[in-house]
């Protein structure tokens, strides 16, 4: 699996003894089909072996990754490989849960509706549009300013935890983190779909205008990239 897309939101402070840099690393044992050696890793994230071999030594005293050695047809002791601890994939129990019942929803949705991405838009506009209601984020007075409501949806994403970063070509949103990113990877034509129509509802619920609007996930290397337009200058008369 390419290791593309945005960070989940473990990566915040909410586990101080779980690093950003440990928890990068343990999110790419989580992206790996098999073992892999501390040299592996240290080449991905272009640290020093025993940088990272810290790292993947305390991650199983953990309990979250497994080590075994691994054979080898050459001279010398075989090196450690390491892997994910299957039976422990999210140590953020907040996140760990709630993946869950979006998993479950999201299996549901795929095997009774017709139309399940549809389905999951639409929950997901409905979502959009109950939170910026629920944090008094009113229109602005004039109704077409679509770029104040961009700016209170950027707002918005980052309460929840996607960490939006605006591009230099300021029609295109960065978002860097995924509150639900394991759970995305597994049904992205159901999760993505419900965050797409989240920024839909809020943005009309604020008194924009969703046209043009896209989400493109896993789109970059460390993001998914959501275009969001900002308002047409008015035409002068």
């Amino acid at each position: 699996m390419e290791n593309h897309g945005p960070r989940p939101i473990r990566h915040d402070d909410a586990l101080p003894w779980l690093s950003p840099a440990r928890a990068r690393v343990l999110e790419f044992l989580q992206s790996q089909a098999g073992p892999v050696a501390a040299e592996q890793v240290a080449g991905v994230f272009g640290q020093h072996v025993n940088t990272v071999r810290g790292h993947l030594d305390a991650l199983v005293e953990d309990g979250l990754a497994l080590r075994h050695r691994q054979g080898t047809s050459g001279r010398g002791r075989p090196a450690w490989h390491y892997r994910a601890n299957p039976q422990n994939p999210e140590p953020d129990a907040r996140v760990r849960e709630y993946g869950a019942l979006a998993g479950a929803l999201a299996a549901h949705l795929i095997r009774t509706c017709p139309s399940p991405t549809e389905e999951a838009r639409v929950a997901g506009v409905d979502w959009g549009r109950r939170i910026a209601q629920d944090r008094h984020r009113q229109p602005s007075p004039a109704a077409q300013d679509t770029t104040h409501a961009r700016h209170e949806v950027l707002a918005i994403l980052d309460d929840l935890g996607f960490a939006p970063q605006e591009s230099s070509d300021c029609d295109s949103v960065r978002l860097l983190r995924c509150p639900l990113l394991d759970v995305a990877r597994q049904y992205p034509e159901i999760i993505c779909q419900v965050h797409m129509g989240l920024i839909s509802g809020a943005l009309t619920e604020l008194g924009g205008d969703d046209a043009g609007v896209d989400l493109l996930p896993f789109a970059e290397a460390d993001a998914c990239r959501l275009v969001l337009p900002h308002a047409p200058s008015p035409a002068r008369s």
